[in-house]
């Protein structure tokens, strides 16, 4: 797998970024069939910082439902995988 299919988009929320200011501790979508040394020699190589350890999760899919004129829709929003990361030395900024 390449490198620039790995990293698929920083993950900015609430949660996540105070995990960066408190702990330095950085979250990515990734590809589902990417395994942590792939995971950690992307971040390494895009961001140029060195990193220590990935920790990974896969988040489930959440089915919705939604009430239209047509009736009741429903769908499932798709699973994605999670990598977080403690940065040491990183001129990362969110």
């Amino acid at each position: 797998m390449r490198l620039s299919e790995v990293l698929i988009k920083p993950i900015l929320t609430e949660k996540a970024n105070a995990q960066q200011e408190k702990l330095r501790r950085y979250a990515f979508k990734v590809n589902r069939r990417a395994n942590k040394l792939e995971i950690k020699k992307a971040v390494e190589g895009f961001y140029g910082v060195t990193v220590i350890d990935v920790n990974t999760a896969v988040i489930p899919g959440k089915s919705k439902t939604r009430f239209t004129k047509a009736g009741y829709v429903k769908g499932q929003k798709p699973a994605y995988k999670k990598a977080l990361y403690p940065g040491g030395q990183s001129g990362m900024s969110a």
